[in-house]
């Protein structure tokens, strides 16, 4: 018989009860139970491991370039890896690089969060608008045809999404779109000044657009099948109309899950190397002139500067390399935990979010 503590009125209190209950579950099990409970256990912390191994490589590597540059790593504008060829070093709070060298990754950084962040304000409403056409609209037949296109986008690689932008997308946009764009909204200083070839900001932003609608649409799709139909039957019955029952009804019981999309489709977007590195214009050592210019982001900058940071016999340009690494990291994870907190302060402590719109 399993003692427990009891509470005030004389019964066992809830820990007590539980504890007796996981004692009587461990005694009863089998020894083919306890090794498929390993593997279970062991399989669920690989995951975690494997992000603090990599997580702890990277800032290793990285400590020597941010002892080296400082705050200035996160503010300065110049990223060169100097002279690789020079007799003389530089030594800067006890680290040797060559002459010269100077990490500042700041339009990096700009440049991977304003593409993301257009991409992705780009990318939601249509992703959510076009499958609230195709869950609630239109015919099964219609539906079920146009969904495939929907799957067939999130199957293209990114440099064939990339070879499409920089050769035939940026410049029609560039000849057809973006004067029309730079007059009409010119006296909004991003939106003025030259709108080059069709590499740069802009452009990147309406591909990673591209690519990151398939992952929003198909979870919000997936979403949006499970809202009650007795729900939305009952606002149609009470004479509200298309718009009203999808704000009233579906979006309250899918709007955790749709953000939890947008997280998923920002991150994407945060670490897309290869169309990024094609379509930017590869723009080192300034920010771009306006919302048309070329620019460079992290990823994309480790891949285009790796060759060259091999070839420092210091080390210094691989350690610059893995601080950038290092940072959009820190931009991913901060991502998702910033998306864990608005889908959880969303949510509320309504456990079924039918009719918080009434």
């Amino acid at each position: 018989m399993i003692r427990s503590k009891r509470g005030a009125g004389g019964n066992a209190g809830p820990d007590s009860v539980r504890f007796g209950h996981r004692r009587l579950q461990d005694r009863d099990l089998t020894r083919g139970d306890r090794i498929a409970r390993a593997i279970t256990l062991l399989a669920a912390l690989v995951p975690a491991g494997l992000l603090f191994f990599l997580a702890g490589e990277i800032v290793s590597a990285a400590i020597p370039a941010f002892i080296y540059s400082g705050w200035g790593f996160f503010t300065g504008q110049i990223f060169t890896f100097g002279n690789l060829y020079a007799t003389t070093l530089s030594h800067h709070h006890g680290i040797t690089a060559p002459h010269a060298a100077a990490y500042g990754a700041l339009p990096f950084i700009f440049g991977t969060l304003a593409s993301s962040l257009i991409a992705l304000a780009i990318a939601l409403p249509v992703a959510v608008g076009a499958m609230l056409v195709l869950t609630e609209r239109l015919p099964w037949r219609v539906r079920s045809g146009l969904s495939v296109f929907v799957e067939v986008l999130a199957g293209i690689p990114s440099v064939a999404y990339g070879f499409w932008g920089v050769l035939f997308f940026g410049p029609f946009l560039a000849q057809n779109i973006y004067p029309t764009l730079s007059r009409v909204l010119g006296i909004i200083p991003p939106f003025r000044g030259s709108v080059g070839a069709g590499e740069g900001l802009l452009t990147t932003s309406l591909v990673l657009a591209v690519m990151i609608v398939p992952i929003i649409a198909s979870t919000t799709r997936e979403l949006m099948r499970t809202v009650p139909i007795l729900a939305k039957e009952g606002a149609m019955a009470l004479g509200m109309t298309p718009y009203e029952t999808f704000k009233v009804v579906t979006l309250p019981y899918v709007r955790r899950g749709i953000l939890a999309a947008a997280v998923l489709g920002w991150a994407r977007a945060l670490g897309e190397t290869m169309a990024v590195l094609v379509i930017s214009g590869d723009l080192l050592n300034r920010l771009p002139s306006n919302i048309y210019g070329p620019f460079s982001t992290l990823a994309g900058t480790i891949v285009d500067l790796l060759d060259s940071a091999l070839t420092d016999a210091t080390g210094m340009g691989v350690h610059a390399l893995a601080a950038l690494a290092c940072v959009l990291l820190l931009i991913t994870v901060a991502t998702n935990l910033v998306g864990r907190l608005i889908i959880r302060s969303a949510a509320g402590d309504l456990v079924l979010p039918i009719g918080r719109g009434v």
